[in-house]
């Protein structure tokens, strides 16, 4: 049962989660689109269950997988037992999370956790943006799972190849690039290089930002926001749920186009033209 199944007719916001290997960036990606640390430093490299963040000043609690439900302390998370958790609910005073909720999961391939925690929350998904290292791209590991992913999934997510600057050529960053590339083609509706750590530490360095690769992927991202939005408004149920060569359902809700929202996810920063890519990269943004 999901756990924010909308009243009849009445609107949801598009559930994305964040997804990859264990230590791929998904921390400082949810810093960066949050504005801030969702979680206690100390607990971020803990094991836990799935984390759904939502736009609020609410309790923090944690859904059993009976269905209870009991208020948590994010100084005590690294306490709550995984295997018995559905996943944490969080709330956060954000701007991002006025149009969407995330999902951050763990890592997929952690030799300490068994997929079931994970995978037991793919249906509560409308999107996923996964980060994969930079260094080690597009393991099979990775693949496999998104195998499993379906299509109405799959064209409205987003590929990153976080630690981009870990790669100290443009001849190696042109050949991970394409590679990734070829192996997931018609995966992802865009595919973005990316330093998560450079673009977190940008500040109003617009230079930073750009050579970061964060403007291409947050312009992109924004764009899928309105798509997915317009798509949550035909479909109570999240579209992970919608099988391959299923239709999605005719609207049932009017479609509330989302305002543009500023890097990073600021409304007080002034508008930008569209940045180039970072030097030596051929950006997919969607197909």
């Amino acid at each position: 049962m999901s756990d924010q199944t909308p009243a009849p007719g009445g609107p949801r916001k598009p559930r994305i989660a964040l997804m990859g290997e264990f230590s791929a960036g998904k921390s400082t990606l949810s810093n960066l689109l949050l504005g801030s640390r969702p979680l206690p430093e100390k607990v971020t490299a803990t094991r836990l269950s799935p984390v759904w963040i939502s736009h609020g000043s609410d309790t923090p609690y944690r859904v059993d997988v009976d269905g209870s439900t009991e208020p948590v302390s994010l100084d005590r998370l690294e306490g709550i037992p995984v295997e018995e958790t559905r996943f944490i609910r969080l709330f956060i005073e954000a701007e991002i999370l006025d149009l969407i909720d995330l999902i951050d999961f763990p890592g997929i391939s952690d030799p300490n956790m068994e997929s079931t925690v994970w995978e037991r929350m793919l249906p509560e998904i409308d999107a996923v943006i996964w980060c994969t290292h930079a260094t080690q791209a597009w393991r099979q590991s990775e693949a496999a799972v998104w195998d499993t992913i379906p299509d109405a999934v799959r064209e409205n997510s987003i590929l990153l190849i976080t630690r981009y600057d870990k790669l100290t050529t443009d001849t190696d960053r042109r050949r991970v690039f394409k590679r990734v590339r070829r192996e997931t083609k018609d995966m992802f509706g865009g595919t973005f290089p990316i330093s998560l750590l450079q673009a977190l530490e940008a500040g109003d360095d617009y230079d930073k930002w750009d050579g970061s690769g964060a403007g291409p992927f947050v312009d992109h991202f924004i764009d899928t926001i309105g798509k997915l939005t317009a798509l949550a408004a035909r479909s109570a149920m999240p579209l992970y749920n919608v099988a391959n060569g299923t239709a999605i359902p005719e609207p049932v809700a009017p479609t509330v186009a989302p305002r543009r929202v500023q890097r990073p996810l600021d409304a007080d920063k002034p508008k930008r033209e569209r940045p180039a890519a970072p030097t030596g990269t051929d950006v997919n943004s969607g197909s």
